[in-house]
C-alpha cells in the first residue's frame, strides 16, 4: 500500500462522504487511490472556489467535514476564499492540496509556493505530510479538530513524492468524546443573575443552530418566554411563529428588534460570535449587563465585557439552566418584547400583497419565497444587497434552513452551496438567492449542477450593478461611484447550460413561477428585476424610527 492509499483509507474510517475539487498533476496518486473508494464520492467542480463552498455547505448542514481538493499553486490559491468563509462561519472542512516533490521545495521551482503558511490564518490547523507513517495520526487529528467546537477548516498538504512511498500503517479508530461542560457553581451564578432580571433578552448566535442547542433553547423559552433575537446565522434556532421570537438583528442601522436590547436590563448571549453583530452596535455605552454562554470564552472587546461567563457545551449549559428553572421557576412582564414582535411582524407583512409591475420589491419577493418554501426547505443567500433583505425579512421555522455567509461574507457562495445542499437533502426544496454580480462569480458551476442533475432553483435579483456597495456609499457620501455592469440574456444562459429558465417582471406572477421552478426536475433559474430604490427608503425609515417600547 502506498501513502495515498492509506490517506484514502483514513478518510473512509472517518466517515467522509464527499470530496469536491479540481485535480492536478501533483495529486494524481491521491486521485487514483480515491477512485477505488466505494464510500467516498468525488465531485468534479469547474473551479476550486466552488469546491470549497460546496464543502462548506455540506459541513454546515451535517456537522461533519467534507473535503475540498486542489493541486499546488493556483489550485490552492483558488480554494482559499471558500476555505476562509467556512472557517469564519464555523463549518467543518478538510482542505486537501497536492504539492511538488519534497526534493524541490527548498528552492525556486515551478508553481511552488508556501501553501501551508498561506492557509494558516484561515484554518484551525495546516500541515504537510512528510512521512507516510504519520498519516493516520494527522488524519485523525485533522478531522477531530475540524469537528471540535467551534468547528472550522483544517488543511493537509501531500507532496507528490511522499504520496508514492510504501507504507504498512493502518487508520486509527475514530473515538468521539463528550464535550467539556460548565461547572454547577458558575451555572448557579448565571441563573441567579437571570432571576434578578426584570426585562432580559437573548441574543442567539450561530452556536444555537446545533440540533441539541436549538432544542434546549426552545425549551428554555417555552418555560420563561424570554425573547430571542437571532443573528443572521442563528435563524431558525427558535420557530418564527413562537411569541418569544423577536426576529433578526445584524443590520448596521438600528432596526425595530434592537429596541428590545435597548429596553433590556440583562443580555444573555448564546453561541454568539462577534463577527455576526458587533457589540459596539448594541452596547456602545458599555452599560449592558451580559451573561455569556458559549463553547469558548468571550472575545476581548471594550464593548463586550460579560459579568458572568459560562464556558462549555452550549446545549448542556442550556439543559442545566432548564433544570434550575424547573426547580425554582422564573417569570417577568413580557409586554415590552411583545410590542417589538408586533411592530416587526407588521413591517414584514407590509408588502405581502404588492402588485407592482415591471419591477419587484425585495419585501414582496421574500414574502412569496417564504410562502412557497416548507419549514424544512433550505434557502441560501449570496452576498450583496439581497443578503440584507433576506436577513431582515426571511424568517425560519427550523435551524439550518437559511444559510447566510456572515463572517467572511464572500460573494459567489450561493450557487455552489445550493449544489451541496441538494446532495445532502435531495428530498427538500433548495433555493439560492443571488445578485447578478455574485451569481456570475461562480456561474461555471451551472454545468456542475446540470451534470449532477441537482434539483435546485437559483433566483437572481437583477439590478445591473453592485447594489450593496452603492447602498453603503450613498449612506456615507450621498452618492456612489460607477458600479454598473451589463448582464447576459438570462434565458439564453439557462438554455446554454441546460437549465430551466424563467423571467418574472410582475409581482403577481412571482409566487406561481417560484412554485413551478421548485417542482421542475433538474436545476432552474428564475430572474427578477429588483427594486433597489427600497434600499435607501429603508435606510431613511430606520433613521426616523421610534422604538415601540
Amino acid at each position: 500500500m502506498k501513502a495515498s492509499d492509506l490517506m484514502v483509507k483514513c478518510l473512509e474510517e472517518e466517515g467522509i462522504e464527499y470530496i469536491f475539487g479540481v485535480p492536478g498533476e501533483e495529486n494524481a496518486d491521491f486521485m487514483m487511490s480515491l477512485e477505488h473508494s466505494e464510500q467516498i464520492r468525488f465531485i468534479l467542480t469547474r473551479h476550486e472556489q466552488g469546491a470549497a463552498f460546496m464543502a462548506e455547505i455540506y459541513g454546515r448542514l451535517t456537522g461533519n467535514p467534507a473535503g475540498c481538493l486542489g493541486t499546488l499553486g493556483p489550485g490552492a490559491t483558488n480554494l482559499i476564499t471558500g476555505v476562509a468563509d467556512s472557517n469564519m462561519d464555523r463549518a467543518p472542512m478538510l482542505v486537501l492540496t497536492g504539492q511538488a516533490a519534497s526534493t524541490r521545495l527548498h528552492k525556486e521551482s515551478h508553481q511552488v509556493m508556501d501553501v501551508v503558511h498561506m492557509f494558516e490564518p484561515v484554518t484551525k490547523w495546516a500541515t504537510t505530510i512528510w512521512h507516510p507513517e504519520n498519516i493516520p495520526e494527522i488524519m485523525r487529528k485533522a478531522v477531530r479538530l475540524a469537528r471540535t467546537e467551534k468547528p472550522g477548516a483544517v488543511h493537509i498538504e501531500l507532496p507528490e513524492d511522499i504520496a508514492k512511498l510504501p507504507c504498512d500503517k493502518t487508520p486509527l479508530p475514530v473515538q468521539k468524546y463528550r464535550r467539556p461542560v460548565p461547572a454547577d457553581k458558575i451555572m448557579d451564578q448565571a441563573f441567579a443573575r437571570i432571576k434578578q432580571a426584570k426585562n432580559p433578552i437573548i441574543i442567539a448566535g450561530n452556536g444555537c443552530i446545533r440540533r441539541r442547542a436549538s432544542k434546549q433553547l426552545r425549551l428554555l423559552c417555552e418555560k420563561t418566554q424570554i425573547g430571542v433575537l437571532s443573528t443572521f446565522m442563528a435563524k431558525g434556532s427558535v420557530d418564527m411563529d413562537a411569541p418569544y421570537c423577536l426576529y433578526t438583528i445584524g443590520l448596521g442601522a438600528k432596526d425595530i428588534p434592537a429596541c428590545a436590547i435597548d429596553a433590556a436590563d440583562l443580555v444573555i448571549t448564546l453561541g454568539y460570535d462577534m463577527v455576526e453583530y458587533h457589540p459596539k452596535l448594541w452596547n456602545n455605552d458599555r452599560a449592558k449587563d451580559i451573561v455569556h454562554i458559549d463553547f469558548l470564552p468571550a472575545e476581548i472587546d471594550e464593548n463586550y465585557q460579560p459579568q458572568i461567563e459560562v464556558v462549555g457545551d452550549l446545549a448542556h449549559a442550556l439543559w442545566m439552566l432548564n433544570e434550575r428553572i424547573d426547580a425554582e421557576g422564573y417569570s417577568f412582564d413580557t409586554t415590552r418584547q411583545q410590542a417589538v414582535r408586533r411592530d416587526m411582524t407588521d413591517d414584514l407583512n407590509h408588502y405581502a400583497d404588492d402588485i407592482t409591475e415591471g419591477i419587484i420589491k425585495p419585501q414582496k419577493a421574500l414574502c412569496d419565497v417564504r410562502a412557497v418554501m416548507g419549514p424544512h426547505d433550505i434557502l441560501l443567500s449570496d452576498v450583496g444587497a439581497h443578503k440584507m433583505w433576506i436577513a431582515r425579512h426571511y424568517q425560519c421555522h427550523e435551524p439550518n434552513t437559511c444559510l447566510i455567509p456572515n463572517g467572511f461574507c464572500s460573494m459567489g457562495f450561493a450557487l455552489p452551496g445550493a449544489i451541496a445542499a441538494s446532495l445532502v437533502h435531495p428530498d427538500r426544496n433548495i433555493l439560492a438567492i443571488a445578485g447578478d454580480g455574485g451569481f456570475l462569480m461562480n456561474v461555471q458551476e451551472m454545468e456542475t449542477a446540470y451534470r449532477l442533475n441537482c434539483n435546485m432553483t437559483v433566483m437572481v435579483w437583477e439590478d445591473g450593478g453592485y447594489g450593496l456597495i452603492a447602498w453603503k456609499q450613498t449612506n456615507e457620501f450621498n452618492k456612489h461611484t460607477d458600479l454598473s455592469f451589463t448582464n447576459p440574456n438570462w434565458l439564453q444562459l439557462a438554455s446554454a447550460f441546460n437549465w430551466h429558465g424563467h423571467r418574472v417582471e410582475n409581482s403577481v406572477d412571482l409566487k406561481a413561477t417560484l412554485a413551478k421552478a421548485l417542482a421542475e426536475k433538474g436545476p432552474s433559474l428564475v430572474v427578477i428585476p429588483i427594486d433597489y430604490r427600497e434600499n435607501m427608503a429603508l435606510t431613511e425609515r430606520l433613521g426616523e424610527m421610534s422604538c415601540p417600547i
